[in-house]
């Protein structure tokens, strides 16, 4: 009678070490997961709300009357010789996408916990999906703004019209970058988002939102430009409102400082996705 001889295999799960690749294949495979996650979001932001999508407007413009009230009423903050509610409100919005954007891809793991522990699919869309999302805001504050620039007589350039799309996919970027390492974080250490509308706050105050970026002194300017959202923010009010020549080297540092966040959240992210299930 023959013996078979069997072996004892020991397998040892390590994280990926060094450069970890991207399975776009894999994520093209599950686009549509995206569009649903997306659409989820948006009727989920909305359907219990008492004006719906009307939250999308009323959000930046109480901001900006709030902001023209104590920073360019009371403290006279400077707005390039532009009416300063529409100056404020052309930071703000890019800005208010920005801040939404990084808010939601960084909880989107902890709050669709059960559908990651449960099925399988590529979990960088959960971060993308929420981050595309806010753009329906964007939108419709755009529409605000285009009020606002008849109602001041300062009509948006061609350049600047054209650019701003670019200008959102910039915002967009850097979003999506840092939201995918704050996702990771938030899945394991729950104080991120605690800790996150206090770093958005502090974000604000040094981001040319509420203020020119002028005023900052020009040896330091370039500094203040690996923010992304100085340089998108300099840039489309420039060419919107015509304060200023585009600063088109600003917002090259700014959309390098994004593409650059975008690499490090996507390593960080894919480095530590195999153990989200675990740690949620």
């Amino acid at each position: 009678m023959d013996k078979t001889s069997t072996r004892n295999f020991e397998y040892e799960i390590t994280p990926p070490q060094g450069f970890v690749r991207i399975n776009f294949p894999e994520i093209w495979r599950y686009r549509e997961l995206l569009y649903v996650f997306a659409w989820r979001d948006i009727k989920v932001r909305y359907k219990q709300t008492l004006v719906g999508i009307a939250w999308a407007v009323f959000q930046p413009l109480m901001t900006m009357i709030i902001f023209s009230v104590f920073f360019g009423r009371l403290a006279k903050v400077p707005s390039d010789g532009t009416p300063y509610p529409i100056f404020v409100y052309s930071g703000l919005l890019l800005w208010n996408y920005f801040s939404t954007a990084l808010t939601s891809a960084s909880n989107c793991l902890v709050e669709n916990e059960s559908i990651v522990k449960k099925v399988y699919f590529p979990r960088l869309i959960l971060p993308v999906a929420t981050a595309v999302t806010p753009t329906i805001d964007f939108f419709f504050a755009l529409l605000v703004f285009f009020g606002l620039a008849i109602f001041y007589k300062f009509p948006p350039s061609a350049l600047g019209l054209v650019m701003l799309p670019v200008l959102l996919l910039v915002s967009l970027v850097a979003a999506s970058g840092l939201g995918l390492a704050l996702a990771a974080l938030n899945a394991k250490y729950r104080d991120v988002r605690y800790i996150l509308p206090f770093f958005i706050q502090i974000l604000l105050f040094v981001t040319p939102v509420i203020y020119p970026v002028g005023l900052i002194p020009e040896r330091w300017r370039f500094l203040m430009f690996f923010n992304p959202m100085a340089g998108v923010i300099s840039f489309a009010r420039n060419t919107l409102l015509g304060t200023g020549a585009p600063d088109w080297r600003g917002l090259m540092i700014s959309a390098g400082a994004s593409l650059l966040f975008l690499f490090v959240g996507l390593m960080y992210f894919r480095r530590t996705e195999r153990f989200l299930a675990d740690v949620l």
